[in-house]
């Protein structure tokens, strides 16, 4: 009875200490996954995409002086961005279907009109990349066909090269899509139409200058 008794008592004590035992180890940590870095955007590589917008400005004839135009555009886009650092640097072209008009009829009864169907422009640009936005600077060439007319006349038409200047911002909408909204000066120079128009004068010099204001939406391979 006394051994029975004894080995009742270890039994007891041994779960006793078993219990103590599980009581005392500290809980496994809670798993937590490491969300994954974050990756600026990067704006390096090539791009196609759309654009289109409006066209204010003006045109002066040195028979008639200056007088407004104004207009829509729409057209494709191509380009190709490096980024340094926070520096991207890019160059792009451009040509638009264009229709951008104005008439006047100050000492032109008839009505002196200048018009543009297309205009196009090769530019480079700088921007800043503030990780998905980027602001830049853009400068280049721009070409663009003219007509001077008078009705009666047989007019003239020309295409001329001229510069262009102007900024914008473009943001990312997703890894490879991309939209901007940018503003451009463009001055396509002078040209004569002179007694094709209606002149009295063998040199009567018409010119361009307009104001583009647009928006985009480009693919980046």
């Amino acid at each position: 009875m006394k051994r029975l008794c004894l080995a009742l008592v270890c039994l007891v004590a041994l779960a006793g200490t078993a219990a103590a035992a599980d009581l005392a180890r500290p809980a496994p940590a809670p798993y937590y996954k490491a969300p994954p870095a974050y990756v600026p955007y990067n704006w390096t590589g090539f791009y196609v995409g759309v654009n289109g917008g409006g066209a204010f400005g003006s045109s002066a004839w040195n028979s008639t002086g200056s007088f407004n135009i104004s207009g829509g555009l729409v057209g494709g886009t191509v380009g190709y961005n490096y980024q340094w650092g926070q520096a991207v640097w890019g160059v792009e072209g451009d040509i638009d279907w264009a229709d951008i008009n104005g008439t006047t009829n100050t000492l032109c009864p008839l009505g002196c009109k200048t018009s543009d169907s297309w205009l196009a422009t090769v530019r480079g640009r700088l921007g800043y990349a503030a990780d998905r936005f980027m602001p830049y600077v853009t400068g280049g060439a721009a070409f663009g066909d003219i007509k001077a007319s008078t009705p009666g006349f047989a007019g003239a038409s020309t295409t001329n090269a001229g510069w262009t200047v102007g900024g914008g911002i473009e943001g990312a909408i997703t890894q490879n899509w991309t939209a901007k909204v940018e503003y451009l000066y463009v001055d396509l120079g002078k040209f004569n139409c002179g007694f094709a128009c209606g002149s009295g004068f063998p040199t009567d010099n018409v010119s361009f200058k307009t104001n583009l204001l647009r928006a985009g939406v480009n693919y980046k391979f």
